[in-house]
């Protein structure tokens, strides 16, 4: 039998509402600047979502543009998105990709994934997080928390999130490809953790097969 996705999207969405990932609320402030959303992807890794969001605030109120952001310097580019992690080699990193995009891509975030992962830094997760927040695009965002409860619920067996995105590509509906990825992370960092997930509380265990889960809240 074919994965219930619809089912499980509207029962998600409708537990979680407007309880989003940082990267889907820079892209509302920033009016869907894909280059906001690309800078913001950068920082948000191995970082918590309250620290991306305040550095992004800083950042953004210092700098909006490629221009702008290569314009500072690297110390105070540092202070403005400390403390989030690696923050030093991500203001190299953030500066290195606006330098990029102004002489490679005439200052316009490239739309396009193989565009996109030839910039250094950028993986196929953060490629595709742009596409879809920053461009409206179709793409599927596979992170740690997608790759895994796509396994955990039955609806894939794969092994790496790339494999996880290339079948999640062929079975699940098109309509649900951008909220895929922001309901599942949402969803496993708030109910389905890595481990002892709260199963008493979420609102589509009766659709999830369980996978791998040893103990349970």
């Amino acid at each position: 039998m074919p994965f219930p996705f619809k089912e499980l999207i509207e029962r998600l969405t409708a537990f979680y509402k407007s309880d989003i990932p940082v990267i889907a609320r820079i892209a509302t402030t920033g009016k869907r600047d894909p280059f906001l959303v690309l800078i913001g992807c950068l920082l948000s890794l191995r970082t918590k979502d309250e620290t991306t969001e305040k550095a992004m605030e800083r950042l953004m109120n210092r700098a909006r543009t490629p221009d702008e952001l290569l314009s500072i310097p690297t110390e105070e580019v540092e202070k403005l998105i400390y403390p989030v992690g690696f923050y030093k080699v991500k203001a190299r990193l953030i500066k290195e990709v606006s330098r990029i995009i102004i002489e490679k891509h005439r200052r316009a975030t490239p739309d396009s994934m193989e565009e996109l992962l030839a910039i250094k830094g950028v993986g196929r997760k953060t490629a595709n997080i742009v596409i879809t927040e920053g461009f409206g695009g179709l793409g599927i965002a596979v992170d740690t928390h997608v790759h895994r409860i796509s396994n955990r619920l039955g609806a894939v067996r794969t092994k790496t999130p790339h494999e996880t995105e290339n079948v999640l590509r062929e079975i699940l509906p098109q309509e649900y490809w951008r909220v895929y990825n922001p309901l599942l992370v949402t969803h496993g960092r708030r109910t389905c953790t890595p481990l002892s997930p709260f199963c008493s509380r979420c609102p589509a265990a009766d659709l999830c097969a369980r996978v791998g889960v040893a103990r349970s809240r």
